[in-house]
């Protein structure tokens, strides 16, 4: 049972990656010979990503996954340390104000993607160390809340909003199921909503996006440009699309349709059996991954395919809510479809470590 989860998501895994090379491809040949003069540009680029991401996934695989317990703490001050370089000048790279990335050659790495995983490793760690005294205020939620405050400010400062909801989330519910109590949880939220406000309102660009996801056509040619041109899309596609690489918003029309709003060109293309088969392919990764939650052989291995599916399923519902309007623009690319390559790099590690934690419950 446990060996045909363990294939089951793989093969999810394997169909939505394909589906993303093929929409990258269809929703990016345009534009990049338009930029580059290379129709295969971002397809190229995103295949040495994945080709990056297949040999880390074997290693994630081989590699006993109850290693990363022991440098959890190492992994953690790798990520801090990270976070802080990039915001260096001349070392993170800046584009369009936000300075988020290391720049090698043609390859960009996005530190965030790093720190999410290595937080959901410390914490992981952190609750099989407590045991009992998880429930505790000061021993067992204070220390990860505290862990959580200095690596959001430092994912603030490059400036990501969506990162640090994101693995806020995660880190919130992974305490909860772990037996923190509830109250200590609201508390924090009420706590946080006025710094929350804050920080979406008091800067231009994130209070403009509220807006435009309160109504878009307050204006149609800035803010809410994108929720418009990403709604016309699916909307467009009908039930089955107006046909595979036939897409009009992915010709200038609709901003990142290779990266946050591919959803959208998969919505005008392939229609609503598309998006709907998209869909299911996500529920099927998130069942099978609460199959190998379920069975895990330990603690650690328990709470720690509980963050990677939460992290995967939580960016993959953002990213599809986006591009529907159901949620403001956050930026967060859809997992192992989008262009992006240390978002797939580190969604094929997580499969990994996913897929190692499954073998480990074959033989009890």
């Amino acid at each position: 049972m446990v060996r045909k989860t363990r294939i089951n998501l793989i093969t999810v895994s394997i169909v939505l990656v394909c589906i993303g090379i093929i929409m990258i491809y269809s929703s990016s040949s345009i534009y990049a010979w338009e930029k580059y003069g290379d129709s295969f540009y971002f397809l190229k680029r995103h295949l040495v990503f994945l080709s990056i991401g297949i040999l880390f996934t074997f290693l994630a695989m081989v590699v006993d996954y109850r290693l990363l317990r022991k440098h959890a703490r190492l992994l953690l001050w790798i990520a801090f340390g990270l976070l802080i370089l990039v915001l260096i000048p001349g070392l993170g790279r800046e584009i369009s104000g936000a300075r988020r990335w290391f720049r090698f050659k043609f390859i960009s790495f996005q530190p965030s993607e790093f720190v999410n995983l290595a937080v959901i490793i410390y914490l992981a760690d952190f609750i099989c160390r407590k045991g009992d005294q998880i429930k505790t205020l000061f021993k067992g939620f204070i220390p990860p809340i505290c862990v959580l405050g200095a690596v959001s400010v430092l994912i603030l400062l490059q400036p990501d909003l969506g990162t640090t909801i994101a693995l806020g989330s995660v880190v919130l519910i992974m305490l909860y199921i772990a037996g923190v109590r509830a109250s200590y949880i609201v508390s924090l939220i009420l706590c946080s909503l006025p710094m929350v406000y804050i920080l979406v309102f008091s800067v231009p660009y994130r209070r403009a996006r509220i807006l435009a996801f309160l109504n878009p056509w307050l204006d149609p040619k800035g803010s809410g440009f994108q929720i418009i041109q990403s709604q016309i899309a699916i909307g467009s596609g009908g039930l089955f699309g107006v046909g595979l690489g036939h897409s009009q918003q992915k010709l200038f029309y609709l901003p990142a349709a290779h990266t946050d709003f591919i959803f959208s060109i998969i919505g005008e293309e392939l229609g609503l059996i598309g998006t709907l088969g998209v869909i299911v392919l996500f529920m099927a990764f998130i069942r099978q991954g609460l199959k190998i939650i379920k069975n895990a052989q330990d603690k650690f291995g328990y709470f720690l395919a509980q963050g990677l599916v939460l992290m995967i399923s939580l960016k993959a519902i953002v990213n599809i809510g986006v591009s529907c309007g159901v949620f403001p623009t956050k930026g967060l690319p859809l997992p192992f479809i989008s262009y992006g390559g240390s978002s797939l790099i580190f969604d094929m590690v997580s499969l990994g470590i996913l897929v190692n934690i499954a073998r480990s419950g074959e033989y009890p």
